[in-house]
């Protein structure tokens, strides 16, 4: 894979340090991702996100969702359940399993669900009042009712 050297981007800019890191971390993953689980991102209205993820075989106590540090984490954890038993044929993995989502700023987790072999973890961004634009009123003055009313000033 081609580096990048992002040396000039920190020099000429001032709080983009997280576009820069995830620019840096994007580019020097040189290890392949991992396919288990399988998982989908939808977007479900304008600020509404769903990731699901595919989780057959797992129970709600096998799994943990968890939100640090601006990303959510979901594993799972299997018990040993499979002692004893003899398979002809596996295709349900069941193994061990930590997926990592870095979530955007001012996006938050709302809930989670689990049915039909299938983890739903539902994300909203919701923009502070103080970032949302406004609009600004803009006040009508009458100009020559004011120069009248200056020129007597003067006069």
């Amino acid at each position: 894979m081609r580096g990048y050297d992002f040396a000039p981007l920190y020099r000429a800019t001032v709080g983009f340090d997280q576009i820069a890191d995830l620019m840096d971390r994007v580019m020097t993953n040189e290890v392949s991702q991992p396919t288990y689980p399988p998982y989908n991102i939808e977007k479900t209205a304008d600020d509404t996100y769903r990731i699901s993820i595919a989780v057959a075989g797992f129970s709600d106590d096998d799994l943990n969702v968890e939100v640090k540090d601006g990303a959510l984490h979901v594993s799972a954890r299997k018990g040993d359940e499979d002692e004893g038993r003899t398979f002809l044929h596996r295709g349900i993995a069941t193994r061990a399993f930590q997926r990592r989502f870095h979530l955007a700023d001012h996006v938050r987790v709302v809930g989670a669900s689990h049915e039909n072999g299938m983890l739903h973890i539902d994300l909203k961004r919701e923009i502070p009042e103080a970032l949302k634009p406004r609009r600004i009123e803009i006040a009508k003055t009458d100009a020559t009712e004011k120069d009248v009313l200056d020129a007597k000033a003067v006069n």
